[in-house]
């Protein structure tokens, strides 16, 4: 017989005889199970440097580059003062002016994390177009 159980929070698969076994008893080492398991939330940040004095002289830039980077509404954003506000399915994310510097930060949930290294290089390119 194959059971699958957690142990400790770990997704685990033992074989077991029919000798009346407890799950723990006899229990065989087996590679984790990634089914109906998701990855960690993940933190991503990035930063570009700008030879822009202020977010004002990026904002037009910024806009222009997400919506032709996020074609189809699945990405938002709005704007608090300098700060950008961006969000869409499990991610939440600003974009603030720092000393020269673009800086990005987004927490990404699923289904976002599964699309981390995407949405990583679409901002960056956006931020990177701005800032020039």
């Amino acid at each position: 017989m194959i059971e699958a159980y957690r142990i400790g929070g770990i997704p685990s698969v033992t074989t077991r005889g029919g000798g009346g076994k407890t799950p723990g008893e006899g229990e065989e080492p087996a590679a984790a199970c990634p089914c109906g398991t998701f990855p960690r939330m993940s933190d991503l940040t990035i930063t570009v440097e700008t030879s822009k004095a202020s977010m004002e002289e990026i904002r037009p830039a910024l806009d222009a580059g997400l919506k032709e980077a996020f074609p189809g509404g699945m990405l938002k954003w709005r704007w608090e003062g300098d700060v950008m506000h961006l969000s869409g399915p499990g991610a939440k994310a600003t974009i603030v002016f720092e000393g020269g510097q673009l800086v990005g930060r987004a927490h990404l949930g699923p289904p976002a994390n599964l699309m981390k290294p995407v949405i990583e290089q679409k901002i960056s390119g956006v931020m990177k177009k701005a800032a020039s």
